[in-house]
């Protein structure tokens, strides 16, 4: 059987994968259809990184009697104290299986490459699974994970955090009201700052493939990925059916594999433009946003705070929104049929980004004559020169920086080939 935790020395703690909505509140108290019940036995895959982020909220479900985190799983032992006591300690999820029955939810929070594998593991036991973003590396993996969740009868939650926000019905609300006139196109713009030691921290950070598995580790797929999902939801786009032409144009300012500096321009099955236009390499980090262009005004959503802005003739109004947990959220749906907020068939549409940019040519390198390096040695990070306003041009006219005529982006468009259905 797997080591009691409060046995276990700690070790230092690996990064896993982020979310950009990592430090957004959890929802506030379990919802009633979770009281009552006896709880959910829960099994944790990955405790560092962001990981931590669900120990934190496993430990608030678990004090109100909602969930017991019965095993934990990693080959790096989670930090003395961080999981309770009663909770059996395994280096793998093989191991975890072997020895422990009854499961009723597996959450995995591992890197990108892993989530193939240990998805369809989960899926092969009578547990239902949340899975962190991106849900895998590849549109063929995401084909299998779905065809074996429809074959196991299983329930899966995809990890974009950002969905909860009860501001999507209020965008829902207020587009069907016309507040904001007829809604010409959506936009979504990141600004991030990441340093030479972020991509220092794992293996895998800024890799498109480690020994032939792909990673798909780019700023469009990991940390800036809520950016994408959540503005294809608002544009209702959820399944692969939903995007009608996509387009990617990537670069990199870093020494990696991967972009850290890109656009992304959507064209949705309803006609709507959908324009992603992010970056690493920003001179400070600002919380990203997704903005709607109405014919009559703009809403911005600032998703990881929830708060909403609306400009219009009439005025201006903010209004910052509760947040549903998509734990609580899948028990509920487990326990009592409670709609997915984040159901794995609804990333269909992203999982269409992400296999466009890894099918994409290798981002082309930024010229140095056009980045400066702010910081030492492994704090330094690149500031790539008017990025600010580059993105801000290419998410208001629906253009990647080619087409801006900017002078370090030197490729066209990669006009990526839909799948047949």
């Amino acid at each position: 059987m797997g080591t009691p935790a409060g046995t276990v020395a700690g070790t230092q703690p690996r990064d896993l994968t982020t979310s950009a909505a990592a430090n957004a509140q959890p929802a506030g108290e379990p919802g009633s259809e979770q009281s009552g019940g006896p709880a959910s036995k829960v099994a944790l895959v990955g405790v560092h990184g962001f990981g931590t982020h669900h120990l934190r909220n496993l430990e608030r479900l678990q004090a109100a009697g909602v969930v017991d985190l019965v095993a934990v799983a990693d080959p790096n032992p989670p930090a003395p104290g961080s999981v309770p006591a009663t909770t059996h300690v395994f280096p793998g999820l093989a191991e975890l299986l072997s020895e422990t029955g009854g499961l009723d939810l597996i959450i995995v929070a591992t890197p990108i490459q892993t989530h193939a594998p240990l998805g369809l593991a989960a899926l092969a036991t009578a547990a239902d699974l949340y899975l962190e973003k991106p849900p895998v590396a590849s549109l063929a993996d995401f084909t299998t994970l779905c065809d074996a969740a429809e074959t196991n009868g299983r329930s899966v939650q995809i990890g974009f955090q950002s969905l909860g926000s009860h501001a999507l019905q209020a965008i829902g609300k207020l587009l069907a009201d016309g507040t904001i006139g007829r809604l010409e196109g959506i936009s979504a713009t990141g600004r991030w700052v990441r340093d030479r030691a972020y991509y220092k921290r794992s293996r895998w950070a800024g890799k498109r493939t480690i020994d032939g598995v792909d990673v798909v580790d780019g700023v469009a797929t990991n940390p800036l990925a809520h950016a994408v999902a959540t503005a294809l939801r608002i544009a209702g786009a959820r399944t692969t059916a939903d995007i009608a032409s996509l387009e990617t144009e990537l670069y990199r300012a870093n020494d990696i594999e991967s972009d850290d500096t890109s656009v992304i321009r959507i064209r949705t099955s309803s006609g709507l433009p959908i324009t992603c236009a992010l970056t690493l390499c920003a001179t400070e980090s600002v919380e990203p946003y997704v903005t709607l262009q109405g014919s009559k005004g703009t809403a911005v959503f600032h998703y990881t705070e929830d708060r909403l802005t609306v400009e219009t003739a009439g005025g201006s109004s903010e209004e910052v929104f509760g947040r549903d947990d998509l734990t609580e959220n899948l028990l509920a749906h487990r326990n009592s049929g409670a709609p997915l907020i984040s159901p794995l068939l609804d990333s269909g549409a992203f999982m269409l980004v992400l296999e466009a940019i890894r099918t994409a040519p290798l981002p082309a390198p930024i010229d140095e004559a056009y980045l400066r390096w702010e910081g030492e040695g492994d704090a330094a990070h690149a500031v790539l020169t008017g990025i600010e306003d580059a993105l801000a041009r290419a998410a208001a006219q629906h253009a990647t920086f080619s087409e801006l005529g900017l002078p370090w982006a030197g490729t066209a468009p990669h006009v990526f080939t839909l799948p047949v259905s």
